[in-house]
């Protein structure tokens, strides 16, 4: 009996001691959570290195993984906490040392698509920050009572938001040379060139079956998978690092815009693609591009019409060019081309073979006489290097700051929780 009391009683002092360890761990875990606040405290001499840890010296890669837009929601933390402890020289100094990092960054990669869609991500994302946490009602709409205990109390930051915008228009600037740059040398091969149908170019005018004119050799040959491709990449890595949907959106109308103004010049101003035949596999090319925006969600009316005109010029090259009516169909079809351009084409024009008759000179005057009337551009080309302004509509995030977690190889030790 003695041995079973015993046991008894050893059994009862463990499952105490369990129950008040297992007590004591709810504790712990409840008190982390109360105590951290979703501020970063520093010390002002740190500042150099945090500034060199987070922005100067990161490497998009390290941070792959991770909450998307990490370094905008850390450094809203550690100006949290300057607002918190009303010290307007830290808040003013944090600021300015990011903004300077970023514009260093920037003008270092200034060819690097990746390092500049990754500023353009985190400098819109804490602008949307101050927005979000600064206390005016018009931008609280979607915040959770835990979010509004988030908000800045001392300090109004309405003029950084001022240039953190003007800061991001200029990234957005870059993003797009950069991407144009990359881009552009494929669009006349892949778009006019290559053969994506095959057997086509047994259909090529005669006497001009072997050009190939804006190639100096066969090495620069593009497909239109190459464009495609390289769009899934501007994609992949936009998406990948948290940019928001509507200026990924304005980033692609604006390359699309790109592929149909160079395309465009070049047919303009070459006899050897003005032929039945090129209408035929640039409206194949314009229709894989337009399913590849589907595909990406990406196919809005703003980005779908900057392609009409090349839709037009391919829609012209395949319609008859003989009667009145036909003359009427092209002036009522091609709405999206001035009359100097319309005109252009049908005079480059050229027959696939000798029973393909020329576009007579009475049916170019006959469609000058339709289009009279237009109030038309004067000039015959596109600038292919127009820019559309941008927007950054506001985009308040859901993540609570206590919830962020910092990683050890952003090297940040020094940054304490408050």
């Amino acid at each position: 009996m003695k041995k079973v009391q015993d046991l008894e009683a050893t059994q009862a002092l463990a499952q105490s001691d369990r129950r008040r360890h297992e007590l004591n761990r709810q504790v712990t875990v409840q008190r982390k959570e109360k105590d951290f606040q979703g501020m970063l405290e520093y010390h002002k001499e740190d500042e150099a290195l945090l500034i060199r840890n987070l922005v100067t010296d990161l490497k998009p890669q390290a941070l792959a993984g991770t909450v998307p837009c990490l370094p905008a929601y850390i450094l809203y933390m550690c100006i949290r906490h300057a607002d918190y402890v009303n010290d307007d020289l830290k808040v003013h100094s944090l600021l300015t040392s990011t903004i300077n990092g970023i514009k260093k960054v920037l003008k270092k990669h200034n060819d690097d698509f990746e390092m500049t869609s990754f500023w353009l991500s985190n400098t819109c994302r804490l602008l949307h920050c101050l927005k979000q946490y600064s206390g005016d009602e018009g931008f609280m709409t979607q915040n959770t009572a835990k979010q509004n205990e988030h908000c800045l109390t001392n300090f109004d930051l309405t003029e950084y938001r001022q240039v953190l915008s003007d800061l991001s228009i200029q990234i957005y600037q870059q993003l797009i040379k950069i991407s144009e740059g990359l881009l552009q040398p494929m669009i006349v091969s892949a778009m006019l060139e290559n053969e994506s149908i095959q057997g086509l170019s047994g259909v090529k005018p005669t006497g001009y079956r072997k050009r190939t004119s804006s190639l100096a050799d066969g090495d620069n040959s593009y497909c239109l998978e190459a464009i495609i491709r390289q769009m899934n990449s501007f994609h992949t890595v936009m998406c990948d690092q948290g940019l928001d949907p509507e200026i990924i959106l304005q980033v692609f109308k604006q390359l699309f815009y790109m592929i149909n103004a160079v395309t465009l010049n070049n047919l303009l101003l070459r006899k050897d693609v003005c032929s039945w035949s090129t209408g035929m596999q640039l409206r194949y090319n314009i229709s894989q591009l337009e399913e590849w925006l589907r595909g990406r969600n990406l196919h809005q009316r703003e980005v779908a019409e900057t392609m009409e005109p090349l839709i037009q010029a391919a829609q012209l090259l395949q319609l008859k060019k003989k009667s009145p009516e036909d003359a009427e169909a092209i002036c009522s079809l091609c709405t999206a081309l001035s009359t100097q351009q319309i005109v252009k084409i049908l005079n480059l024009y050229t027959p696939l073979n000798e029973f393909e008759e020329r576009v007579t000179v009475a049916f170019i005057r006959t469609i000058q006489a339709q289009l009279q009337e237009r109030n038309d551009p004067q000039h015959l080309l596109l600038d292919f290097k127009h820019m559309f302004p941008v927007l950054f509509p506001f985009n308040p995030s859901s993540l609570t700051m206590d919830s962020i977690h910092i990683p050890a190889c952003l090297n940040l030790e020094f940054l304490s929780e408050v």
